[in-house]
């Protein structure tokens, strides 16, 4: 006797309508986020910009904004592979309603409410405190650096930017003079019919490349004034002080070795442990009860130092409260940061040097005696294993790992500051959404 298969008709046509609770199971995140973006958000900052009533009628606001944060999570970024998912994905037709808008609306609703999108931030975590997921007691803070939407192999320095606009200056005027008698020449062969000032491809290329390093030179000449006007005293001069190199007063003149990108001339090269990258600095303040990110942002500066307390401030704008507990690396150690969570009544546990692998507490590192950092090494060293430094590394750590390595977040889409910094806040969004649904 033959095995008996369970049918496999696939011409075979539904007797009833299909619905979108049917296409995940109960519970699935799919319908949670949809959910939570349905009943929980106010989306009046998206929808107050639909006013116009001629038109087809566009894609449903709370539809578009679930899609995107339902694809965030689940590590989809591109507009395309998001197109591509809500006609081959059940989970993202459970989320769309078997809506299919394709990637060019996508990127364009993206573009269009990236400020409101990122506004949700702090609607999401309010959620996430009333579900009990953020208690304030520990908060973790560090920084990131992610890949721009650029490469820095499309870096020049300045430098080098001196004598490629001269060499360049020099063969466009020599392309001019060639172009001019080759179109007197054909004018002559085969009449008057061209302007006579069209200019070969060749030649507009190297024309655009000349302007480009003329534009990314003038604006390298305008940082160094600024800096030798007394606006260059940044966290990169300050760490360097501390490292013991002997600070310069800026000179008004860039050196040689300042580079400007062509792509993204906000973004900066920036060392990682895996090498040099052309990326941003992206900053996160992760509450140790359940991983929740209670703040973030990010800044094309490649130290972290001057971004503690404006992390910690933020916090206090996100939720009214202060945290009580505050634990960071040595990148935010520095006397203005300790003495910032003195005046905020924080009890700070900020490493003044690196920690070696196996011992209880980091090093002090440089810190000078009766300072507040040597004062700092010795509360957390006498703490040993008990410190609640030690929470730093399980608390803000793994969150960089989940949103770098299982959902695959490494690089940036869109280009400039407050772009890419208005785009990881919605990453901060999605993690946090992901914590919910599971704990919530």
């Amino acid at each position: 006797m033959s095995k008996v298969f369970r049918a496999w008709d696939v011409d075979e046509v539904w007797l009833f309508p299909a619905s979108v609770q049917d296409f995940v199971p109960p519970g699935h995140i799919a319908h949670l986020i949809r959910e939570t973006v349905r009943e929980g958000l106010d989306l009046r900052a998206i929808l107050s910009q639909y006013d116009e009533e001629r038109g087809y009628p566009p894609y449903h606001p709370g539809m578009m904004t679930a899609l995107l944060l339902y694809a965030y999570s689940q590590g989809i970024y591109s507009s395309r592979r998001i197109d591509r998912a809500c006609h081959e994905r059940v989970d993202f037709m459970a989320v769309t309603g078997l809506s299919y808008p394709d990637f060019r609306t996508i990127s364009e609703f993206r573009k269009r409410h990236l400020g409101a999108l990122s506004g949700l931030f702090v609607q999401v975590l309010g959620l996430c405190r009333k579900a009990g997921l953020v208690k304030l007691g520990h908060v973790a803070l560090d920084g990131t650096k992610i890949k721009a939407n650029a490469s820095k192999h499309k870096a020049m320095s300045y430098g080098r930017m001196k004598g490629a606009e001269e060499k360049l200056a020099a063969e466009v005027a020599g392309w001019m003079k060639k172009a001019a008698a080759q179109d007197a020449a054909e004018d002559r062969q085969h009449g008057g019919d061209r302007r006579g000032d069209e200019l070969p491809d060749w030649v507009a290329n190297k024309e655009r490349r000349l302007a480009k390093i003329r534009e990314a030179k003038a604006a390298l000449e305008a940082e160094a004034q600024a800096a030798a006007g007394g606006q260059g005293e940044g966290e990169d001069s300050e760490a360097a002080a501390k490292r013991g190199r002997k600070r310069q007063p800026p000179s008004g003149v860039p050196e040689d070795n300042a580079q400007r990108n062509f792509t993204d001339p906000e973004s900066r090269i920036m060392k990682t442990k895996d090498g040099f990258i052309q990326g941003y600095n992206a900053q996160a303040a992760v509450d140790a009860e359940h991983q929740i990110i209670v703040s973030c942002d990010l800044t094309n500066q490649g130290t972290d130092s001057g971004q503690l307390l404006p992390l910690i401030d933020q916090i206090k704008a996100n939720t009214e409260v202060l945290p009580k507990q505050v634990s960071a690396d040595a990148g935010y150690a520095s006397d203005a940061n300790l003495k910032g969570l003195e005046e905020r009544e924080i009890d700070g546990f900020v490493a003044a040097g690196r920690q070696k692998h196996g011992t209880a507490a980091p090093a002090a590192g440089k810190a000078k005696e009766g300072s507040r950092l040597a004062a700092m090494a010795q509360k957390i060293a006498g703490q040993g294993y008990d410190s609640p430094y030690r929470q730093r590394k399980q608390t803000v750590e793994p969150v960089f790992g989940q949103i770098k390595q299982a959902r695959g977040f490494r690089q940036f889409l869109l280009r400039g500051l407050d772009k890419v910094k208005q785009e990881w806040v919605l990453v901060c969004t999605a993690h946090n959404l992901l914590k919910l649904t599971a704990f919530g």
